[in-house]
């Protein structure tokens, strides 16, 4: 019963694994596909055969400067990213993430097989601050004056691009590990002029392995992620974000079957820089390091267990992206299978 009730922790894990990495990630549109921090705690878990939903909401607020600033907020401007103005930004984001993920009950390999999916929608905000020291252009055709300020905001509500996932996952005593795969299918919509979309207008894809040492007796949990992303080009922009490495980790003590508390991190890299005429700052590789508690807690709504995970970690060591902080509350119940 406890490892059917510590199955519910990871279930959102495993199926939403991607959606948006920040508010200032060094890619088109200052975004990601994969979820930083998502495989933290009982990373490396499949749960029992059976049929669960999930309900992930993504918290983020951050700020940028300099070229960080400029890569998101001029990304299309030609000449522009090259003059010499003090450019910053201030961005929030709140993306809700309804999953659905479904585990087989016929072993493959002698490891539970799951499939899932993710459709995404929420609202971004970036708020931009420019001081000119000459005259420039911006994206739009506004022309700003050399020795003047200008502030602008953006804000919207949109719907993503749905992410498709596979995974399989085995078990040997107090050792749990497993391997996925993550599909970006950009057909949600997108605005060429916009900072704020939701979705990515370009195929993508996250290759991860996990593993979990869990002492049931003691509650001793130790939980390490690591992956690569693959990113295709935007057609509409010619800018195809450079290939990227994630790692996340957790030490989790289980004080009860319902309740746990830990910390958690993820280190972020950019493995190649972005690429295409589109990509007019050059590779503008970024990086980031993290860390924060992990809170689970599990209640019974009527017959049916409810999982709640909540996150919050603090972005440091960050090289050409935003600064910030990351919330992460998940709500996690089985319709079918372990109950």
């Amino acid at each position: 019963m406890q490892l059917k009730r510590q199955a519910m922790r990871v279930v959102a894990t495993l199926a939403a694994t991607a959606l948006f990495a920040g508010t200032g990630q060094a890619a088109e549109n200052a975004a990601g596909f994969y979820l930083l921090g998502s495989k933290t705690a009982m990373a490396g878990f499949v749960p029992p055969p059976g049929t669960y939903l999930s309900d992930l909401n993504y918290f983020y607020s951050g700020s940028a400067g300099g070229n960080a600033a400029a890569g998101i907020a001029l990304r299309r401007s030609g000449a522009v990213l090259n003059i010499d103005a003090d450019i910053n930004i201030d961005a929030q984001a709140y993306v809700n993430a309804p999953i659905a993920l479904w585990i087989a009950p016929e072993k493959v390999l002698g490891g539970n097989v799951g499939f899932g999916i993710m459709a995404p929608f929420g609202s971004k905000k970036v708020d931009l601050s420019i001081d000119t020291i000459n005259t420039i252009t911006l994206p739009n055709g506004m022309i700003i004056s050399g020795d003047s300020h200008f502030d602008s905001d953006e804000s919207s509500f949109k719907f993503g691009d749905p992410v498709a996932n596979v995974l399989i996952g085995w078990h040997e005593g107090n050792w749990h590990w497993s391997l996925g795969a993550l599909v970006n299918i950009p057909i949600g919509p997108w605005d060429n002029d916009s900072i704020t979309n939701v979705s990515f207008h370009h195929w993508g894809l996250d290759t991860t392995g996990a593993v979990t040492w869990l002492d049931a007796t003691k509650g001793h949990e130790i939980s390490v992620a690591a992956g690569i992303t693959y990113n295709w080009e935007n057609p509409d922009t010619d800018y195809k974000t450079g290939t990227e490495f994630h790692l996340e980790w957790a030490f989790i003590q289980h004080l009860s079957k319902t309740f746990s508390i830990g910390v958690g991190g993820y280190h972020y890299q950019q493995l190649t820089g972005d690429s295409g005429s589109g990509a007019e700052l050059g590779p503008f590789k970024g990086r980031v390091t993290a860390l924060g508690p992990v809170l689970t807690y599990t209640f019974m709504c009527g017959q049916t267990p409810v999982t709640t995970q909540l996150e919050y970690m603090r972005e440091f060591d960050v090289k050409n992206r935003a600064e910030g902080n990351v919330g992460l509350l998940t709500l996690t119940m089985p319709l079918s299978g372990a109950q």
